[in-house]
C-alpha cells in the first residue's frame, strides 16, 4: 500500500508540475500582452515569433502553406506556435519539479528568444520591442518557481505525516490563473483601444469624386453563367495574401508617406488628407498574386481610386531610366516592415500605377491596405501592390533586394497570360446535352484576344468572349459544350493582346508565377 501511495503521489505531483508549467506559460503570454499595450501590439511574443518564423521560412514552404491553408495560413501558424509553447511549458514544469531553478531559467531563456524575434523584425521600433517578451518571461519564471515550491516544500498533514502543500498549491494556482486571465483581458482591451482611432479615422473618410473617372463597365463584359466568377469581386471576397499575422490598423490622421532616394531632386511628404485633395483617378484593375497556381483563386477584380504614382515621381524630379534617370527600382515600405521592389520604368510608362485610397466605392478595407496601398497594373502583387505603404525610396536593383527577392523570387514579375475554368467544377457530374463551360482569362496590361477550349484530345475550339472592359482587367468567356455521357477532360488556353498564346509547360509559382493550361475532369451522366 505504501508503494502504491507513493506512486499515486508522484503521479499527482507530476501532473501538477505540468500544470504549473502551463500556468507559467499562460502568465508569461498574458503579461506580455499587457506590456505590449504600452509598447505596441506587434511586439507581443506570439506575433513577433510568428513573424520571425514567416521571415525565415523558405519560399517553397510558404507557397505550400498558402496552397494548403489559403487565407487561414496565419491562423494555422499561430495555433502551431501556441501548441509548441504549451508542450514546452509542460516539459519545463516537469523539469522544475526536479530542478526548480533550472526550470525557471528555461522560461527566461524562452523569453529571450521572443525578445530576439521582436528585435529581428523589419518593423522593429527598437529595444522597447523586447520588453513584452522579457517582462512576461520574468513573470512566468517567478510563478513557476512559486508553484513548484508548493509541490516540493515538506509540510505535515493533520495525521502527522510529512507531505507537500496541496492546499497551498491549489490556492496559488487558482490565484495565478485568475490574475493571468485578468492581465490578458486588460491587455487585449488596451490593444483594441489603440485600433479604435484607426477605425474612427476610416469611418470618417468620404472619398472625393475622381478627376478622371473610370469608363463604365460595358454591359457585354458581364456574362450571366451560373458558377462563373463575378466580373467585380466584392471586397469581403477579394483574396488576401501577405505576411502580417496582425492586420495593421493605421490611423489615417497620423499617417505619413515619404518619397525620397536616388534621383529625387525634392523629397516629398504627404498626409492622407493631402493625397485626397490631389486629382484622383479611378480605374478598373485586376490584381493577381504570384502564389496563384494554375486555376487558382488568388486573383480578383476591383474598381480602384487613387493618386497617379507617376505624377508624384515627376513632381519629385524622378525620371525613368529610359530618359536618363538614376534609379531603376522603387522600394515601397509598409508599416509592418514589408518591402516590395517595382521597376521605375513600368510605373512611369503611362500605365495607371497608383497609390490607391479606395476600393469598389469605399475607403480601402484594413485587410487590403487602409489608408493607402500601391498597385501597378500588369505586375504580380509581390512587386507592385504594397499595402499599408508609408515610404517610397528610389534606388537600383543592384543596390537593394526587396523582401521576396531575398527569398529567391524574381526581381521583375510581369503577370503571365493565364485562363481558368470556373464551371463545371472539377469532378462535377453534369447532365448530357448542352453544358455551358465558362471562366476567366487575364493578361493585365496586354488584354485577352482569344480563348480556346479543348475536350479530351480533340481540336481547339474558340470560346465566346465577353466584351473587354480594358487591357488591365480579366475577361470572361463561355463555351456551349455538347456533352456526351462518360468521363471527359476540359482544357482551356488564352492568347493575349500581343498574339502570344499561354504556354502548355507546367511550372510552379516560384520564382515568377505559375504557367500551364488549366483543365478539369468531369463525368457526364
Amino acid at each position: 500500500m505504501t508503494s502504491v501511495r507513493i506512486t499515486r503521489t508522484a503521479l499527482t505531483r507530476g501532473s501538477l508540475a505540468a500544470l504549473s508549467g502551463l500556468l507559467a506559460g499562460f502568465a508569461a503570454l498574458t503579461v506580455a500582452e499587457l506590456v505590449s499595450a504600452a509598447v505596441r501590439p506587434e511586439a507581443s511574443p506570439v506575433t513577433a515569433v510568428g513573424g520571425a518564423a514567416v521571415d525565415r521560412t523558405p519560399a517553397g514552404v510558404k507557397d505550400w502553406a498558402i496552397r494548403t491553408f489559403g487565407e487561414s495560413d496565419k491562423l494555422v501558424l499561430q495555433l502551431g506556435i501556441v501548441a509548441t509553447l504549451a508542450l514546452f511549458a509542460v516539459a519545463v514544469g516537469l523539469l522544475a519539479l526536479r530542478h526548480r531553478r533550472t526550470g525557471s531559467a528555461a522560461v527566461l531563456a524562452f523569453g529571450a528568444v521572443g525578445a530576439a524575434a521582436a528585435l529581428s523584425r523589419p518593423d522593429s521600433a527598437g529595444l522597447t520591442d523586447a520588453l513584452p517578451s522579457l517582462i512576461g518571461a520574468v513573470a512566468g519564471a517567478l510563478l513557476l518557481y512559486v508553484l513548484v515550491g508548493r509541490l516540493t516544500a515538506p509540510r505535515a498533514d493533520p495525521r502527522g505525516e510529512r507531505g507537500w502543500d496541496r492546499r497551498g498549491f491549489l490556492v496559488a494556482a487558482a490565484a495565478a490563473a485568475a490574475a493571468s486571465t485578468a492581465a490578458g483581458a486588460l491587455g487585449r482591451t488596451l490593444n483594441s483601444r489603440s485600433a479604435q482611432d484607426a477605425i474612427a479615422s476610416r469611418d470618417a473618410v468620404r472619398l472625393p469624386a475622381p478627376a478622371s473617372p473610370a469608363e463604365p463597365i460595358p454591359a457585354g463584359a458581364r456574362l450571366r453563367v451560373p458558377g462563373l466568377s463575378p466580373f467585380t469581386t466584392p471586397n469581403d471576397r477579394f483574396y488576401r495574401v501577405d505576411t502580417a499575422l496582425v492586420v495593421p490598423k493605421v490611423d489615417a490622421d497620423t499617417w505619413r508617406l515619404r518619397l525620397h532616394g536616388l534621383g529625387v531632386r525634392r523629397e516629398l511628404e504627404f498626409t492622407y488628407r493631402e493625397l485626397l485633395e490631389r486629382p484622383l483617378i479611378e480605374r478598373e484593375i485586376t490584381l493577381c498574386c504570384v502564389s496563384n497556381e494554375v486555376g487558382g483563386p488568388y486573383i480578383g477584380h476591383a474598381r480602384w481610386i487613387g493618386v497617379r504614382l507617376a505624377d508624384l515621381l515627376k513632381e519629385a524630379g524622378v525620371r525613368p531610366p529610359s530618359r536618363g534617370g538614376k534609379a531603376d527600382q522603387i522600394i515601397a515600405r509598409s508599416v509592418d516592415g514589408m518591402t516590395l521592389g517595382t521597376p521605375v520604368e513600368d510605373v512611369m510608362d503611362g500605365r495607371d500605377a497608383m497609390l490607391a485610397v479606395g476600393m469598389n466605392g469605399e475607403p480601402l478595407p484594413f485587410t487590403h491596405g487602409f489608408p493607402v496601398r500601391m498597385l501597378v497594373p500588369g505586375l504580380y502583387g509581390y512587386v507592385s501592390a504594397c499595402k499599408w505603404i508609408e515610404d517610397i525610396e528610389l534606388t537600383t536593383f543592384d543596390a537593394y533586394d526587396a523582401y521576396w527577392v531575398k527569398r529567391k523570387w524574381a526581381r521583375e514579375a510581369p503577370i503571365k497570360t493565364q485562363s481558368r475554368i470556373d464551371t463545371p467544377k472539377p469532378f462535377g457530374r453534369p447532365e448530357a446535352g448542352t453544358v455551358m463551360v465558362a471562366g476567366v482569362a487575364w493578361a493585365q496590361h496586354r488584354g485577352i484576344e482569344k480563348v480556346e477550349i479543348r475536350v479530351d484530345d480533340g481540336p481547339w475550339r474558340p470560346a465566346q468572349l465577353a466584351e473587354q472592359s480594358t487591357v488591365d482587367t480579366w475577361r470572361q468567356w463561355s463555351y456551349p459544350w455538347r456533352a456526351t455521357p462518360g468521363g471527359h477532360t476540359l482544357t482551356v488556353r488564352a492568347t493575349d493582346g500581343t498574339g502570344e498564346t499561354q504556354t502548355e509547360e507546367r511550372t510552379g509559382t516560384v520564382p515568377d508565377g505559375a504557367s500551364g493550361w488549366h483543365s478539369v475532369v468531369v463525368t457526364v451522366d
